[in-house]
């Protein structure tokens, strides 16, 4: 297939490009490599790969490459709350407004599948996993775009929308920002960290996983499409103390500490089910266990304040 990813060089799109290359597409990466990363450089050999620099939110841009496309994977976005809040106006334009220009531009024949994020249901009710039919209550401006997205995306049909636990492991654009990934990089590198309302729970997924599920959504769209689904790891929905413990069993003098005061900017607390995309057969195939232990090896050599996205 002929394959347009957007955001392509990115913490996601740097594991998922070369895997879909690997399959046989052919992939466009549109990205306008705001941290001057150079991730893909690897893919650069391959003759099914093509790359250009710009902006998401660039019709004329998009006009040029959205014909060419058999499958858009929307990946550009401004990632995580600290982000979005920073700049408002991108994660409006980028996050949202850029979806819905390609939705506009794209033929009802084109697949569309959509990254969104499972913050989108806020904070859940205690011990009742959230399902794709809980009610969306995004509390950060991240998640509430992303939600609108993934409605503009899911209303034009022939489209299928992930709503993704919370993202780590080592990518060649790596991001230090997110909770495992920066969790493990202070046991490593601190040795302590402080922990703001250490009782919130959350999902995690790893980022080949995520992959995986782009390339199993692509094996079968038919029967996926027009849905969305959670994607995570079903044996990970805990707490920001409970993901601590987990680290600390690797590396056995890091201390993590509960602060009384303070509060976490992204204040996603709930579990999730991830029932719905096991049963069309997917299933993750990396650990969180497994996922700390790549990133301690990652961190002994990487130590790059770049890796992140604020």
């Amino acid at each position: 297939m002929q394959i347009l990813v957007t955001g392509g060089a990115g913490y996601i799109g740097s594991v998922l490009v070369p895997e879909l290359l690997k399959c046989g597409h052919k992939v466009t990466v549109l990205d306008n490599f705001m941290y001057r990363q150079n991730s893909l450089l690897e893919c650069a050999a391959n003759d099914n790969f093509n790359v250009v620099k710009g902006d998401v939110r660039d019709e004329g841009i998009l006009k040029e490459l959205l014909p060419k496309a058999d499958c858009i994977i929307p990946l550009a976005a401004l990632v995580g709350a600290p982000l979005c809040n920073r700049d408002k106006i991108g994660a409006v334009t980028i996050n949202r407004d850029a979806v819905a220009l390609i939705v506009k531009l794209a033929s009802r024949e084109q697949r569309i599948i959509i990254p969104t994020t499972n913050s989108g249901y806020g904070i859940g009710q205690k011990g009742v996993p959230c399902t794709e039919e809980s009610p969306l209550n995004p509390i950060t401006l991240y998640g509430k775009v992303k939600m609108e997205a993934e409605k503009i995306v899911l209303d034009r049909g022939n489209s299928i929308s992930f709503r993704l636990a919370t993202v780590f492991g080592m990518s060649p654009r790596m991001r230090l920002d997110l909770l495992v990934n920066d969790f493990t990089y202070r046991a490593v590198k601190d040795r302590f960290v402080v922990v703001f309302e250490g009782h919130f729970k959350r999902n995690y997924i790893h980022v080949r996983d995520v992959a995986r599920a782009f390339i199993h959504a692509m094996d079968n769209f038919a029967k996926m499409k027009n849905e969305a689904y959670n994607v995570g790891l079903s044996e990970a929905n805990i707490s920001k103390l409970e993901l601590c413990a987990k680290i600390k069993e690797q590396v056995a003098d890091f201390v993590y500490l509960e602060s009384p005061v303070g509060e976490d900017p992204d204040k996603r607390d709930y579990i999730v089910s991830n029932e719905k995309i096991e049963r069309t057969g997917f299933k993750p195939a990396y650990s969180l266990e497994g996922g700390i232990k790549e990133l301690i090896k990652g961190y002994a050599f990487l130590s790059n304040g770049q890796c992140g996205n604020v």
